[in-house]
């Protein structure tokens, strides 16, 4: 089934995961995406599998598929004349030109704003960086666990008071929230083209996505600068939680879930009552949300005690029919088990050229409920015959663009 960017032709000049898996969501949606790579060296992320910095995984390199499913690979150096020059011909009829590549890179390569619409005026184009376009940090390089997570505020904010160390972020969790930032930039981008006839100029940071993420905290942390509360909404420690209905609790074998009913007066009574322990619902010291808060730590303590009786399974069934909102927490292998992300198709299976059956987490946006159908990541350089052929150029003039190391 044809997804909603079917038809659109997308050239993607980018490196590790944060503007890459930009381009993998819009293969998700349909869209051609011709990821362009050195013929050498490849997307640098492919050597963190082969040189052992990530796990063996039975020859599935999750990162490169992760971020690079349902792309074509073609091999092209950039530095060379007849490289720009390949580059320069995909570019001339494509809708998105897709990179992340640092300012003083794209000048010398050639492959800049004005370069690029200067092939294809009507060209979206889109760039990822750290910092932003602007300032005097605009060229400094950018990965997520500094742009986003350390300069962005997010490791300060989830980092305990007192802490021996900071809390630091998961692999890619900043650029794949950055990822779908750009590809909805895109679709916006896409929509002014046809709308215009001209395409926008795209621009995404991991520094502006952490500051979007983080906006509560640091719009209220100027606020209450005056206070003496500067650093955001003020926090409270588990056992003396603002509310009792809007906390953890660990279960009899050491597990956690989470109540997350913020109308906590609409819930009380069905709570209690799930817990067995109806005789809290008209105790005068938890009356309504006010009385709660007042006596909050003596009303966690009684849920500690309630939850530590059973096992999160044992407490999965019996909330089952809880009218609040819970949730157990869940580890990354529990997921592939989850029956909503089994249900709704978010953990779709792919099979490699070897035969190796694995899942892949699909992007969250679906259209007429229906989960894409994800596609492999390419080979290096896999596509790049294929793609030239396919363009119009003759066998002689691919082999001595081979035969130079303009093309892969």
């Amino acid at each position: 089934m044809p997804g909603p960017l079917d038809g659109i032709r997308v050239v993607e000049v980018a490196i590790w995961w944060f503007v890459p898996a930009a381009g993998a969501i819009l293969a998700d949606w349909g869209a051609e995406v011709i990821k362009v790579e050195h013929p050498e060296t490849g997307d640098p992320q492919r050597a963190l599998f082969t040189s052992g910095l990530v796990p063996n995984t039975g020859g599935v390199n999750f990162m490169m598929e992760q971020s690079n499913r349902g792309k074509q690979s073609i091999g092209i150096d950039l530095a060379t004349e007849g490289g720009l020059e390949v580059l320069y011909d995909l570019v001339k009829d494509a809708d998105v030109f897709l990179t992340n590549f640092l300012g003083p890179a794209r000048r010398r390569l050639k492959i800049d704003v004005e370069d690029i619409k200067a092939v294809n005026p009507a060209i979206v184009y889109a760039r990822g960086t750290g910092q932003g376009p602007e300032g005097p940090h605009a060229d400094r390089g950018g990965y997520d666990a500094a742009s986003f997570w350390s300069r962005g505020g997010i490791g300060h904010a989830l980092t305990p008071a007192g802490a021996d160390s900071p809390v630091m972020q998961k692999a890619a969790f900043g650029d794949s929230i950055g990822a779908m930032t750009i590809a909805g930039g895109i679709a916006a981008g896409l929509l002014q083209k046809e709308r215009t006839g001209e395409g926008p100029v795209v621009d995404i940071s991991l520094l502006g996505t952490a500051m979007w993420v983080l906006g509560p905290d640091i719009v209220s942390s100027k606020l209450l600068e005056g206070e003496g509360k500067g650093g955001g909404i003020p926090t409270f420690s588990r056992t003396s939680n603002f509310s009792p209905l809007v906390n953890t609790y660990q279960t009899k074998d050491g597990r956690w879930l989470i109540l997350n009913m913020l109308q906590a007066d609409l819930f009380w009574a069905d709570v209690c009552r799930h817990l067995g322990r109806e005789d809290l619902i008209d105790d005068e010291r938890f009356a309504d949300a006010a009385s709660r808060f007042e006596h909050r730590e003596a009303c966690i303590a009684i849920f500690d005690e309630e939850f530590a009786k059973f096992t999160l399974e044992e407490w999965k069934q019996k909330l089952d029919t809880m009218e609040g909102v819970w949730a157990p927490m869940q580890s990354a292998l529990e997921l592939h088990d989850d029956p909503q992300a089994i249900a709704n198709g978010y953990l779709p299976h792919l099979t490699t050229p070897e035969g190796v059956d694995f899942a892949l987490v699909a992007s969250p946006v679906q259209f007429d409920q229906v989960s894409p159908e994800l596609r492999t990541a390419p080979e290096h350089g896999q596509h790049t015959e294929e793609i030239l052929l396919g363009r119009g150029m003759d066998w002689e003039k691919l082999a001595a663009l081979k035969e130079d190391g303009s093309i892969l």
